[in-house]
């Protein structure tokens, strides 16, 4: 049975060939660790974490210092080291309901060890957030967070006019990149960005294991991690500089040479015309299930948004839906709460959660067909 894989929000499990082969090639020509020596081969791993911090900058729109983009294991370490660095007890920090448990549960434990306030600004089910209310929850806070689009809606957050909110409120703006990065070009400074979480394996094609935090020149964050770096051996605090102070123990050197190979991929293509790709097949997708009786689409239409499309089957369970999608017509896609239970308590999932299918780079009008002539079986069960 051919395979139709529409996963694409939690991993690109699809990659282009060049991922694989910078890895391969890493492994066999090089395999040494950037700053750990001075030998011919770490040289080379210094310059492939060179290139990829400097190819990160790139697909998330911010210049200056490489040296800023620190790299850690995904996008929930990354969200960790900021919010743990940047929060003192007795600090308020400004959440979403379309968070990922990535923010939630880091939030949550600071604010029953910590002291910390979490202020939630409530959304709707379209996706728009209540910005009146966030006037009235950012002021006093000292990190407001914005996800860069909703991994269960597919819509995107207005990070500008977030980001003017905080900062008149003198708050620091910690964007979460996972589902933008690659999929729409991001401006993330130009927008007011003032740290950035990112992970590698989704829209930018990279492998697991690879993601890091972009932060700002005059922004400090106290490491969550200390260790080896190389450098500064000799102090028992951590180096002052980035990205050693948050870069403790060995990096994942060839998930950095596969990053950067899946970066240079997706820049040389266009991100707007992969995601002009992706918001078509989207929108071919959603037109096909809205016209289903006993379907829900839960996601709002938003070709602006990201390629995915939620939905619901009428006395059919998500897990369900999604094991006659594998199973029948090998239509591979997410069923469930999707990490993110605010957004689904705003839909009124929270239950049982609900069906996404979500496309990607490499994603076909064959494979959206298929997910719908399996949506339709699924629904006739």
């Amino acid at each position: 049975m051919p395979s139709h894989y529409l996963d694409f929000a939690a991993t690109s499990a699809v990659r282009p060939q060049v991922v694989a082969d910078a890895v391969h090639r890493f492994l066999t020509e090089c395999g040494a660790t950037p700053g750990k020596g001075g030998h011919a081969p770490a040289v080379e791993a210094g310059r492939v974490a060179l290139r990829c911090r400097r190819s990160v900058q790139e697909i998330l729109g911010v210049q200056g210092d490489p040296g800023r983009v620190a790299f850690m294991q995904n996008a929930t370490q990354a969200i960790n080291t900021a919010l743990w660095g940047l929060l003192r007890p007795g600090d308020a920090v400004c959440v979403t309901v379309f968070d990922h448990n990535a923010v939630l549960r880091p939030a949550d434990y600071l604010a029953r060890t910590r002291g910390v306030e979490v202020r939630m600004i409530p959304g709707s089910p379209d996706g728009e957030l209540d910005l009146d209310a966030a006037e009235q929850l950012i002021p006093g806070c000292r990190v407001v967070v914005v996800n860069s689009a909703s991994n269960v809606l597919g819509t995107r957050l207005p990070l500008r006019t977030l980001s003017a909110l905080a900062h008149e409120a003198g708050a620091v703006v910690l964007l979460d990149a996972a589902q933008g990065a690659g999929h729409f070009p991001m401006h993330a400074a130009e927008d007011g960005a003032d740290v950035v979480a990112f992970t590698g394996h989704k829209g930018m094609l990279g492998p697991q294991g690879v993601g890091g935090l972009w932060v700002r020149v005059g922004l400090d964050i106290e490491p969550l991690l200390r260790g080896g770096t190389g450098g500064d051996s000799k102090r028992r605090e951590m180096p002052a500089d980035l990205p050693d102070r948050l870069e403790a123990g060995t990096v994942n050197a060839p998930g950095l040479a596969g990053l950067e190979a899946g970066i240079r991929w997706v820049l040389d293509r266009g991100v707007d015309q992969l995601g002009a790709h992706e918001s078509r097949l989207k929108t071919m997708l959603w037109d096909g299930l809205d016209a289903m009786s006993g379907v829900s689409v839960l996601s709002p239409r938003a070709p602006d948004g990201v390629g995915l499309v939620t939905i619901a089957v009428d006395g059919v369970l998500p897990s369900a839906v999604a094991e006659t999608l594998d199973r029948g017509f090998g239509v591979h896609v997410r069923p469930g709460l999707h990490c993110a239970p605010e957004a689904h308590r705003v839909l009124g999932t929270l239950d049982y959660g609900a069906t996404r299918i979500s496309v990607g780079w490499s994603s076909t009008e064959q494979d959206v067909q298929q997910a719908l002539v399996a949506v339709e079986a699924a629904r006739s069960s």
